[in-house]
């Protein structure tokens, strides 16, 4: 049920939107009818008019001759580095002899020589920078079987790939993994 304030306001408000349109409507047809700013004139005209100020472009480009000769110019070409994400701190192992020779999971042979690691979760082919934060030594390897199945390891490293930062003497260790792209 509606109250009656309320029925008072609606009709209220509906005679004033009913008057905005009265008055709108009546505006509207007046604003049509005002006359150019000077007689004769068009607003075009006076549109074309401001314009004709600027100085039209020459009707051919001559370029301004070039301070150096560019040819003599010996521009290097360096290839771009990789891209580097952090893939965070881990442990690292390796393996070597016992598994020498043995297919990975990638199907090719295990090379204990080679710079190649296992991960559980990295794609095969993957490169990896690994770092041993207690020497600065780095090393990149790719990723060619799965693993480390030690508790709390991230990695395995080939022996090649674990002597190249120091971890044979210790067996494991602390390392900072990047992923190289490109």
């Amino acid at each position: 049920m509606t109250s009656r304030r309320s029925t008072q306001r609606k009709a209220s408000h509906r005679r004033y939107v009913r008057g905005a349109i009265i008055a709108l409507a009546a505006a509207l047809p007046a604003s049509s009818l005002a006359a150019p700013a000077a007689p004769g004139a068009s607003r075009e005209a006076g549109f074309e008019q401001h314009f004709q100020t600027f100085v039209t472009p020459p009707a051919r480009f001559e370029p301004a001759p070039h301070a150096v000769d560019i040819a003599s110019i010996d521009v290097p070409v360096e290839e771009p580095a990789p891209a580097v994400r952090s893939l965070g701190n881990g442990i690292a192992s390796y393996y070597g002899r016992k598994f020498h020779g043995r297919p990975t999971a990638s199907g090719e042979r295990f090379d204990m020589n080679d710079l190649t690691a296992a991960h559980k979760t990295l794609p095969f082919g993957t490169l990896v920078r690994v770092t041993n934060p207690r020497n600065g030594k780095q090393v990149t390897v790719r990723i060619n079987d799965r693993g480390p199945y030690a508790h709390g390891r991230t990695i395995d490293l080939s022996r090649a790939a674990a002597q190249e930062i120091g971890l044979i003497g210790r067996g494991h260790g602390s390392v900072e993994l990047e992923l190289l792209e490109g």
